[in-house]
């Protein structure tokens, strides 16, 4: 395999894996290796579930769950994708004005979007570009075929979120088997228009395009902490939604998890991919 380095990365070993370091924004990227994946909620993962309902307020989790139905196979090429969601800190080497609107005081951070127009000036700023629906949950399953990489217990609010990148032996045990950390913790936001359900869903893992919202992944820290309405859902790894306005003024609220083609192109070399 290609390991070429292009100027403006550098490459590494983080953790224990190889790793390739944006050296203006720090961002460290993982390669997420090529191969086929079942995308959606299985059978067994909804047999799961419902062994979960009472304990977990999953009550309303069977029609949320059809938004990841049928299951199809999927077929991906190799791809880098961040080691976990973009930093305050990281978003300021792209946007020196950025500033995070809760008024977040520890710049490790995940970077939030608060409306359509930040998101959108945020990824026309950045080298890089956001990952396919599919790209994002194979990446959550890392191999595994259950609710989480961890298995099919209920995910704990005490122990598996993460939202704050400072302490890189927090990171570490946050990664997955892949070496990406906090998949499904905050809300991300993925390249493709959400459709709802996976009906005509592609094969490929490219993005599907249209009109319309984008998907949204993830959001379980985001919404932390939790009051008993079954947020642990949205750290399943085929759980999704669509990244709708919450209210008139077009308040979304999102985070970005960058991507890359592999074979590593230079920066600024924007791919012909959706942003």
């Amino acid at each position: 395999m290609d390991q070429t380095v292009h100027p403006g990365f550098s490459q590494e070993v983080v953790a224990g894996r190889p790793a390739w370091r944006h050296d203006r924004s720090g961002v460290v990227f993982r390669l997420i290796p090529a191969g086929v994946f079942q995308m959606g909620f299985s059978d067994e993962e909804l047999a799961a579930i419902d062994t979960l309902v009472s304990g977990a307020n999953l009550e309303w989790y069977d029609e949320y769950a059809d938004r990841s139905r049928p299951v199809r196979t999927v077929r991906l090429d190799a791809f880098l994708l961040a080691r976990h969601p973009l930093t305050i800190t990281q978003a300021r080497s792209f946007r020196p004005g950025y500033r995070d609107e809760y008024g977040c005081a520890d710049e490790h951070t995940a970077a939030t979007m608060y409306s359509t127009g930040s998101l959108e000036a945020m990824l026309a700023a950045m080298p890089f570009r956001l990952p396919s629906e599919a790209e994002w949950e194979y990446a959550a399953r890392a191999g595994t075929t259950t609710l989480t990489w961890r298995g099919n217990r209920p995910p704990d609010q005490r122990t598996d979120l993460l939202r704050v990148f400072g302490d890189e032996a927090t990171i570490q045990a946050h990664e997955n088997p892949f070496g990406v950390a906090a998949m499904g913790c905050v809300f991300e936001v993925c390249a493709d228009t959400y459709r709802p359900d996976h009906r005509r869903a592609g094969d490929d893992g490219r993005p599907y395009l249209g009109p319309g919202p984008r998907v949204s992944r993830g959001g379980a820290a985001s919404l932390s902490p939790w009051q008993g309405c079954g947020e642990a859902a949205l750290m399943f790894s085929a759980s999704r939604a669509a990244l709708e306005p919450v209210d008139l003024h077009d308040m979304i609220v999102t985070s970005v998890r960058p991507a890359l083609d592999w074979p590593l192109s230079p920066p600024g070399d924007r791919a012909d991919r959706p942003r």
